[in-house]
């Protein structure tokens, strides 16, 4: 049977794949892509998406504690684990369920299978009924990426998890260790926690939240800890022994090492790229420790084969993957697209209190030679976070003292993910000091904290 033949074949269809099907087709470009398990990735269905449902069951169940405070009454409050769940896959599904509709209006043919580059220009698909062989001028991998797994820490469903068995947990744990405080670590913590279950968290970094300024993770860590989490920084799991219901952790800090008994265990220390089986290797790809090797845009060396998100180097972020995946269809199509700097992608944690960020931490700003000016605004300053019974977050600023540039803003608080935009466009515009300045914030609202950050880092903050 005579190969398909297109413009342009994405392999896989997370945020990155099906975002670059769509703009590719948009343009005018005959499109396939090929996913060999679920359209939307792991960000609709295992990862992003869910898990904002879940954390936004534990957020209302949170409110309910508190109606009191805000001169409410609820009595018997409780929840229904499987009810939570079941909630978060529906919106998963949902959300899935659209990106099929938009490639379907699109024009972009799916192709359901286990792709391989068998040379160049071609891909051949191992499908339910067989094989597929497909060929065009131009590939896109984005094969994205899954959990790593440690040595003797391997997740296996039942005491040990990663991020999928806690997206539909067997049972609610009782006693629960979270080994990692990256993103994903600290929101599962936070949900649980947040349920009532008795959580710690390791670390093997001197602070949680190790990419976030040093002022977010230290008020972060606070934050946690008055709800009741244990947090152990510079700390490793050495090993997990493992009985019936029971999971020993022996956990070293300062050369000590003690065993900790827990019920359930959430391995969530990192991520390893999709790059097995897809052929690399023979067409010359190169890899470096489980991630594709690319220029800024996206280009591997090997004409015509691009890859994008996960499985290229970091931030590992959906809405860097997507962007990614506009620029590379945009090139194709022979356009002549900005590439995707890392330094501008905000990253958001969804955790209570929320945490959110972009550009540089005043430390990462000193190393590279910045003199800075810095700002920083407490949420109790602030009219509207009083008002939402939200006092407790901080949002700081930093700046080049010399040209005005904004270098980096970095927040802990109610709704951050959502107020970090503005900082966001600010850094897209190239804005300084001044026009941030001069920019009149509407009252009461949380993002007058941001203006007030960046009164405070030139001496002129009013409320504070």
């Amino acid at each position: 049977m005579a190969a398909k033949s297109f413009d342009l074949i994405v392999i896989g269809a997370g945020p990155g794949g099906y975002v670059a099907a769509i703009r590719a087709a948009q343009l005018g470009l005959k499109v396939a892509v090929v996913e060999r398990e679920h359209l939307g990735g792991i960000c609709l269905n295992w990862g992003c998406i869910p898990t904002k449902a879940m954390l936004r069951s534990s957020e209302v169940f949170h409110l309910m504690h508190r109606a009191k405070e805000f001169g409410l009454k609820a009595e018997k409050i409780d929840y229904d684990l499987d009810a939570v769940v079941q909630r978060s896959r529906k919106v998963a599904g949902q959300l899935s369920g659209g990106v099929g509709h938009l490639l379907k209006k699109n024009k972009v043919t799916v192709v359901m299978g286990d792709a391989k580059l068998a040379g160049k220009g071609k891909v051949s698909v191992k499908t339910e009924k067989g094989s597929e062989d497909l060929e065009a001028k131009n590939i896109v991998l984005a094969t994205g990426a899954r959990a790593r797994q440690l040595p003797g820490l391997e997740a296996d469903g039942d005491l040990v998890w990663t991020y999928k068995h806690a997206l539909k947990p067997p049972r609610m744990p009782k006693k629960l260790l979270v080994i990692g405080s990256g993103a994903i670590g600290i929101e599962f913590a936070s949900f649980f926690n947040t349920l009532g279950t008795d959580t710690t968290v390791v670390e093997v970094m001197d602070r949680i939240l190790p990419v976030e300024d040093a002022d977010i993770s230290a008020f972060a860590k606070k934050a946690f800890e008055k709800q009741g989490m244990k947090i152990m920084q510079k700390a490793t799991v050495k090993q997990l022994d493992r009985a019936k219901g029971k999971v020993t952790a022996h956990v070293e800090t300062g050369g000590k090492t003690e065993p900790l008994d827990f019920d359930t265990v959430i391995s969530a220390v990192g991520i390893v790229g999709n790059v097995e089986d897809l052929g690399l290797e023979d067409l010359g790809i190169k890899v470096d420790r489980t991630h594709v090797v690319t220029d800024e845009f996206c280009r591997t060396g090997v004409e015509g084969i691009y890859a994008i998100g996960d499985l290229v180097a970091g931030p590992w972020l959906a809405h860097k993957a997507s962007h990614e995946g506009v620029m590379v269809a945009e090139m194709i199509a022979g356009g002549h697209p900005h590439p995707v700097k890392p330094e501008s992608i905000a990253g958001c944690t969804y955790c209570h209190p929320q945490v959110a960020s972009v550009g540089l931490s005043e430390a990462k700003a000193k190393e590279q030679g910045y003199e800075v000016k810095v700002g920083k605004f407490p949420f109790i300053g602030n009219g509207k976070a009083i008002a939402l019974g939200e006092p407790e977050g901080l949002i700081k600023t930093v700046f080049d003292a010399k040209t005005g540039e904004l270098l980096g803003a970095h927040m802990v608080g109610a709704e951050v993910t959502e107020l970090i935009q503005g900082y966001v466009v600010g850094r897209q515009l190239e804005t300084t000091e001044e026009d941030l300045m001069a920019t009149v914030f509407p009252h009461p609202t949380l993002s007058e904290m941001m203006h007030e950050s960046v009164l405070d880092a030139y001496g002129r903050a009013i409320h504070f």
